[in-house]
């Protein structure tokens, strides 16, 4: 396994990150004596999936940021930007939960509609700071070329994720038709508040934005582990040891995710569950699957030259 240099950790991201494992604490905790609920759901509920995905950002560009060999006080700055706005998200989220009101789509009141924009800013801005922190990646060589491949992937394929919560943002056509002070929904087809999966919330009756949003955002964690995974396994597994091999691999692996990505967009786009798939869909992910099978098998079997390609994808001997 090839070793990676000393990191700094961007402490604003990195506290941040540890007071979100505190709040998350504190919302597993409160669950069960708070039985108030809200869109359907135990009021904190939302602000411990919102701690939980903060805190897995929030640790991740601690680390990345520390990797930049150049432009560090632009990172430093575009870093901390998003920690500050990032806690603002969080203390509305927060305050709303203790006042046993909603969050999100919000415009009921002139107080309940600043509180919304405020989020709204915030969370462009993050978007931003970190498309800004996205863009230094690609001066950077994290490890070989795989680990490069799979940090950049996860970054582009995790800004994606994150610009699917604009679909959510506009009011739908029952709520422009009786306006109740929503504008917005999570669910396509059926309004907020239905069944879902446990903890997680996901609509098992209609179509959910969270789901495509979710799966996109967090890719800068899992292509990465997925990588490092291949590397465990190359301990027994001589073909990937080949760095060319784990390129491959890693190089179909983002294919494949984004791939998947644009069929759970389409899905709740098209108001169907994630659990009720239908025989367009499951054609779909069949034939997905199909090809990343043959491409893997490929990334294995393709005789490699003693060329590796480099963090720019190109050979070198």
């Amino acid at each position: 396994m090839i070793a990676l240099p000393p990191t700094t950790w961007h402490r604003p991201l990195l506290w941040l990150a540890i007071a979100m494992g505190a709040l998350a604490l504190f919302c597993v905790v409160a669950i069960p004596f708070d039985s108030r609920t809200s869109v359907g759901v135990e009021i904190w509920e939302k602000p411990l999936k919102f701690a939980i995905s903060v805190g897995i950002y929030a640790v991740t560009w601690s680390w990345l940021l520390g990797q930049l060999p150049r432009f560090r006080r632009l990172a430093w700055w575009a870093g901390t930007v998003s920690a500050v706005l990032l806690v603002v998200e969080m203390v509305i989220i927060v305050g709303a939960a203790a006042g046993g009101i909603r969050s999100h789509f919000n415009v009921s009141t002139p107080v309940n509609t600043v509180l919304w924009a405020i989020m709204a800013f915030s969370i462009s801005a993050v978007w931003v700071a970190t498309f800004v922190v996205s863009v230094l990646l690609f001066r950077a060589k994290i490890g070989d070329a795989a680990r490069t491949l799979a940090v950049r992937a996860g970054a582009v394929i995790a800004l994606a994720g994150m610009a699917l919560a604009f679909l959510m943002t506009g009011p739908t056509a029952a709520q422009l038709k009786d306006f109740q002070g929503i504008a917005g929904a999570h669910t396509v087809g059926v309004a907020d508040g239905g069944p879902g999966l446990p903890l997680l919330g996901w609509s098992t009756v209609a179509g959910d934005l969270r789901i495509p949003h979710f799966v996109g955002m967090h890719a800068l964690q899992a292509i990465p582990i997925a990588l490092i995974l291949l590397e465990v396994l190359a301990r027994w597994v001589p073909r990937l040891q080949i760095g060319a091999v784990r390129y491959r691999l890693v190089a179909t692996l983002a294919a494949t995710y984004v791939a998947v990505l644009g069929v759970l967009t389409w899905q709740a786009e098209r108001g169907q569950s994630i659990v009720r798939p239908d025989a367009l869909t499951l054609v779909v992910v069949g034939a997905l699957a199909l090809l990343a099978a043959i491409a893997v098998a490929a990334s294995l079997l393709v005789r490699t030259s003693s060329s590796t390609p480099t963090a720019s994808g190109h050979a070198v001997a």
